[in-house]
């Protein structure tokens, strides 16, 4: 009888399931899942920059060809869209570093809340408010930020392209 043991179910588990359980336990595939993720996203980005510089040097051209007197929209409208590429970029970049630092406050404010002798079922209902109240001042600082950085971006793409519409 001892020869027929039950098979517990992490042995019912086909290998590829295994395997997989045992890569993405690693630190080092989180690191290079993260950085794949951001050259993504920083490659994408810069494609689309170069389609805004480019449209933006065909406005200029038009514009200077015609004499027209929308010399400094095309400036304005490229640096908009710089700062919102810029502001969202930097809003997914601190988004990576809030996540962990989120998830260690809310931890360590439930654990403190269970040492202080919160019973189980308020210890449940305390941690769903302050998972709303940490989302929400999470979410407003991040798109506080965010839009300052757009903001900060478009300014200085304006000035840059402005500058270097009137030079040429």
């Amino acid at each position: 009888m001892a020869d027929n043991k039950e098979e517990d179910p992490e042995t019912i588990a086909p290998q590829w399931y295994s395997l997989i359980m045992r890569v993405m336990s690693k630190r080092r595939t989180w690191v290079c899942l993260f950085v794949l993720v951001y050259a993504l996203l920083l490659s994408s980005s810069w494609n689309f920059l170069a389609s805004i510089l480019s449209w933006y040097k065909s406005q200029v051209e038009v514009s200077s060809s015609s004499s027209s007197s929308s010399f400094g929209w095309p400036a304005i409208y490229a640096s908009l869209l710089l700062g919102a590429v810029f502001g969202v970029l930097s809003m997914v970049a601190a988004l990576a570093v809030m996540v962990p630092a989120t998830l260690v406050t809310w931890i360590t404010i439930v654990v403190l809340l269970y040492f202080f002798g919160k019973p189980k079922r308020a210890l449940v209902v305390e941690g769903r408010k302050i998972t709303k109240e940490i989302f929400g001042v999470v979410a407003k600082i991040l798109l506080k930020e965010g839009n300052l950085v757009a903001a900060v971006c478009a300014v200085l793409g304006y000035f840059a392209l402005f500058r270097k519409s009137n030079e040429s």
